[in-house]
């Protein structure tokens, strides 16, 4: 497999570019996720000159910046800066941004908020098409519009896979989603990253709480995901593009996060030297 392992930085909140150049070096990556988001070193506010800049430094450095993340309100192609952030990942080179989510709303029924949703990626395909930057949406167990790959595929099914793709989540995944062989099979014709962490369902302290069971991300290997089936079909699929480590240990310091993010690393690049071993 052709994997260009980046990491997603939103967890290490707080250091400058200079500073998440030295991290990911210390991680053992490619490249990084770019959170680009209010309180991070590139923002909506900063992006036109601060994207471009970053790429430069990253590519000086030998890194890539082959995703951005966008805020999680970023949503509808009419969205006050979706043209200048998208005219800045094209200047910048970057191949791919992560949308934010759409979330189910009860009092509305669900095959009327997807036309509407639908009617948003038309907007953003356009986006794409003008300033070469493929458009992802990832896929986010609870009530996400784009919950698993089937909830995913009904979103970007219309779309040019050219221009639209799906990020698939095998963490997200593993709580609400098809088996994972399945679930990759079904976005096949989009799919172009993979973002890696590992989820559980977490109990409720007491059986009269309300609501959904929380999330939580645990080690890589501990959770629910089933990382050989993800790997095996992986290779079935001869899959070629970025995988995004999440690391997403909130709560630690970002030295703890580096550490966390370099040991997921090693687990991932040992299970897939394990199955060419065993090919």
């Amino acid at each position: 497999m052709d994997l260009t392992y980046i990491v997603f930085t939103k967890h290490l909140e707080g250091l400058d570019v200079p500073q998440l150049i030295d991290a990911l070096q210390a991680i053992g990556v490619q490249g990084a996720d770019l959170c680009v988001r209010d309180g991070y070193p590139v923002n909506p506010d900063n992006v036109s000159t601060a994207l471009p800049e970053a790429a430069r430094c990253f590519d000086d450095a030998g890194l890539c910046i082959p995703l951005v993340t966008a805020p999680g309100d970023f949503n509808r192609p009419d969205i006050d800066y979706a043209e200048r952030y998208y005219a800045a990942l094209g200047e910048a080179g970057v191949a791919h941004v992560k949308l934010g989510y759409w979330h189910w709303q009860p009092d509305t029924p669900y095959w009327t908020q997807l036309d509407e949703v639908r009617g948003f990626m038309e907007g953003f395909q356009a986006l794409s098409e003008k300033y070469g930057v493929k458009t992802v949406i990832h896929n986010h167990s609870g009530a996400s519009m784009g919950l698993n790959a089937c909830a995913a595929m009904n979103i970007v099914k219309d779309c040019d896979p050219q221009h639209v793709g799906v990020f698939a989540d095998p963490g997200h995944l593993s709580l609400c989603g098809e088996p994972v062989a399945m679930a990759l099979d079904i976005v096949r014709s989009h799919l172009c990253l993979l973002a890696l962490k590992d989820l559980v369902h977490q109990r409720p302290l007491s059986i009269t709480q309300q609501g959904a069971p929380a999330t939580g991300v645990v080690r890589m290997g501990q959770g629910f995901v089933d990382w050989p089936s993800v790997i095996a079909t992986l290779k079935r699929l001869d899959f070629a593009g970025p995988v995004s480590f999440h690391s997403e240990y909130s709560g630690e310091p970002v030295e703890s996060v580096i550490d966390l993010a370099r040991i997921d690393v090693r687990f991932f690049t040992a299970l897939c030297q394990e199955g060419e071993d065993h090919a």
